[in-house]
């Protein structure tokens, strides 16, 4: 057995000859357990609403979203885009065409992105899942077009689930001169009608901006003809998603982007990524004031065992094994608060997933979900536990060799 652990493990469980030695250790090891289940319960309920997101935006992205790299649109004929659509492991392929237009119903206006798209678009995307009304999924009968709009935008204009007139679209046109004397000559006009139906991410950026046509009305009202802003890939089951967005990369070079459903929210996501680095390393400042309770457990425990060093020095143990048995005394009350801490943390999380103690509001409906989302992800777990470690390591390094040089002088 490893001879400083040894006698480390005895002075941190054995009674001292000061009580108050007994007390600044367990005020330590309860410290570093506060901090470190402060760590996991943070860390995690930063991954429910990433992972909450997460889950809002899969109903209406693509798992893979190809865009031309300069410019809106690009013709939809592309011999890379085709290459691409004939990709073995592709299941659905839309085209589609969208672009910020005016949407006018009974007076009420609201600045919207009109997004054109293939009928297989519920194939491609869970689109049906989020659908709210009556009616069902449906771009076009015939001649006639039909606008799904986001549950906020229908708000705003007043429209309803169904609404019984058509609305008005209006885009800029692409060629030709503005006459003031006649300003709507300047755009685009057509209309879309209700198919009974509304959808709601639960997110404002589509909610509230979006309207859902067929790429036939986008392509004529844009003036793009044979033109797509985007193709949008559901890949088959099974299918390696990493070697094949990898692939697509490859034959899309430098002319397309390749992005997966995170990239496609990329500036959302990245927000979160830092509010939780943020709250890492606040949180871990907290933890090393915590271990400065360690600090003065270890500098008394040195001055209490000054006799126990003359002993075992007698006996043959080196300077360096004594130095290593009082920095094992402090890893070890890291190690113990990191375990208990790890150990709450956990259990306070699996409590707030089952029993939703700590509510988002009290009235209901407020909010997407009704208590505070917690998800816990094991690496979080391990980069904590190495935090916790790391932490108590450095604050009681310099001490303990500090002491034990005079102590030893």
């Amino acid at each position: 057995m490893n001879f400083p652990f040894y006698i480390a493990r005895r002075y941190l469980f054995s009674k001292k000859s000061t009580n108050a030695i007994n007390v600044i250790s367990g005020i330590s090891v309860v410290g570093v357990a506060v901090a470190t289940m402060a760590l996991v319960v943070t860390l995690s309920v930063f991954n429910g609403f990433h992972d909450l997101v997460a889950s809002l935006f899969t109903a209406f992205d693509p798992q893979l979203e190809v865009r031309p790299a300069t410019g809106k649109t690009i013709a939809a004929d592309d011999p890379v885009l085709t290459e691409i659509k004939q990709l073995e492991a592709v299941e659905v392929a839309t085209e589609c065409v969208e672009d910020q237009a005016l949407a006018i119903y009974h007076g009420r206006q609201a600045m919207v992105t009109v997004k054109g798209v293939e009928d297989n678009f519920d194939s491609l995307t869970h689109i049906r899942e989020i659908l709210l009304g009556d009616g069902e999924f449906e771009l076009h009968a015939a001649d006639m077009h039909y606008g799904i709009p986001g549950i906020r935008l229908a708000e705003m204009l007043g429209t309803g689930y169904r609404y019984d007139d058509p609305m008005q679209i209006f885009a800029p046109r692409r060629e030709g001169q503005l006459d003031m004397t006649d300003p709507e000559s300047g755009f685009e006009r057509d209309e879309l009608y209700s198919p009974g139906v509304l959808f709601s991410v639960m997110q404002a950026k589509y909610d509230k901006g979006y309207i859902l046509t067929s790429i036939g009305f986008a392509r004529r009202i844009f003036d793009q003809q044979g033109m797509v802003s985007s193709l949008e890939l559901r890949l088959k089951p099974g299918s390696d998603f990493e070697a094949v967005k990898k692939n697509i990369k490859k034959l899309a070079g430098d002319r397309f982007t390749v992005k997966d459903r995170f990239e496609q929210q990329d500036d959302t996501f990245k927000i979160m990524k830092i509010e939780k680095f943020i709250a890492y390393i606040f949180l871990t400042f907290i933890l090393m004031v915590a271990c400065f309770n360690i600090i003065g457990s270890i500098s008394m425990l040195i001055i209490d065992k000054k006799d126990d060093v003359v002993t075992l020095r007698n006996l043959g143990a080196s300077d360096r094994q004594i130095t290593q048995i009082f920095l094992f005394e402090g890893r070890m009350i890291s190690a113990i608060g990191a375990v208990i801490g790890i150990l709450i943390g956990l259990l306070l999380c699996w409590i707030q997933q089952t029993f939703e103690v700590i509510k988002l509001g009290s009235q209901a409906g407020s909010f997407i979900v009704p208590a505070y989302p917690v998800s816990v992800h094991p690496w979080d777990v391990v980069l904590v536990f190495v935090t916790v470690m790391a932490v108590g390591f450095l604050a009681v390094w310099y001490p303990v060799r500090y002491f034990s040089k005079r102590l030893l002088s």
